[in-house]
């Protein structure tokens, strides 16, 4: 793994939270895109080499919004940058790792993605993550 590319933070609104990171940071929302696939709104900031990106569900039985009722707002995975997805998915499950997707989605901020399955990092959601060329 190359460096952790960024933490991923559930909000129930990104009209509400981005201002507020914006005056914690000191540094204005670069990007905001939606993820149809899964159902997310998406929010970034650039904080030194890492990435903050806020999460708000856009629809009320998505996995955010379950997430949120869960456990409330907060962090909600950390993603690491990887030179090759698919070596280090194969890595991993050689491993033991459980991966939540047999293979690479397209995510947000131009990325391919893979998450593992918290039970087996010490409750933490992990993702994979490659930029797309």
């Amino acid at each position: 793994m190359k460096h952790i590319d960024h933490i991923g933070i559930a909000v129930k609104n990104l009209e509400v939270s981005i201002p507020i990171f914006e005056k914690l940071l000191n540094s204005p929302c670069y990007k905001k895109e939606m993820i149809e696939s899964e159902q997310v709104l998406t929010a970034f900031f650039q904080t030194g080499q890492t990435k903050l990106e806020l999460l708000e569900s856009a629809h009320p039985e998505g996995v955010i919004s379950r997430f949120i009722e869960k456990k409330g707002e907060g962090i909600h995975h950390i993603a690491f940058e990887v030179e090759d997805i698919n070596e280090e998915m194969k890595r991993l499950v050689s491993e033991g790792f459980v991966l939540l997707n047999e293979s690479p989605k397209k995510g947000a901020d131009n990325k391919l993605v893979c998450f593992l399955h918290p039970k087996g990092t010490n409750g933490v959601l992990v993702e994979l993550c490659q930029s797309i060329v």
